[in-house]
């Protein structure tokens, strides 16, 4: 059966809305790492759909939005020169940590969002779908129209990228986390004292 492509009324627009706005939203959230970017675009995306009046084919509505959504990211992006904000969630206590510590903490959060950056995009997203969303590969395959073996190829080459530009800061992370464990188990023989 070949599905017709159809002009958006009202109601059929609404539909796509309500069906694929939060795929947009999070497929971009996943690209930018910033939740208002991510929403004023997946917004942005149905605006553009909207005002041009454009005609949708219902199988590949999903791509279509994701390829708008895209395109919008990436001339913000360039606009911008997003950053990313990853590791903010993290912030080690004061009195676990030495300045030493504390320095060779910050210059890994660095190199990680270098390697992000410079990460090429399609990597980029499947990587963070992956780790910030806890996405299975087949799911990530499912959201962006590909093959579970093309998320495969594009999470090894990310991580790959990782291995590549975090090298020399992997042991100085070993190490920071080796303290933290041993400044725990040490407080807690203290206590039991």
């Amino acid at each position: 059966m070949i599905e017709k492509h159809i002009k958006l009324e009202k109601e059929a627009f609404r539909k796509l809305f309500d069906n694929y706005f939060e795929d947009v939203r999070r497929y971009i959230f996943y690209r930018s790492g910033n939740e208002e970017v991510a929403t004023d675009i997946a917004q942005d995306t149905f605006v553009k759909i909207w005002e041009k009046e454009m005609t949708v084919n219902p199988s590949t509505a999903k791509g279509l939005l994701f390829k708008i959504a895209g395109d919008l990211y990436i001339s913000q992006y360039r606009r911008e020169q997003l950053s990313f904000n990853f590791f903010k969630t993290f912030i080690p206590t004061h009195q676990s940590i030495t300045p030493e510590d504390e320095f060779h903490f910050q210059e890994l959060v660095k190199a990680y969002e270098n390697a992000l950056k410079t990460m090429p995009e399609k990597q980029r997203t499947v990587f963070l779908m992956s780790r910030i969303d806890d996405l299975k590969y087949y799911e990530i395959a499912e959201r962006l129209d590909l093959s579970v073996k093309a998320i495969e190829k594009r999470m090894s080459l990310a991580l790959e990228h990782l291995r590549i530009h975090l090298k020399e800061k992997i042991t100085g992370l070993i190490l920071f986390l080796m303290g933290q464990k041993f400044l725990k188990t040490n407080r807690s023989n203290q206590s039991e004292l």
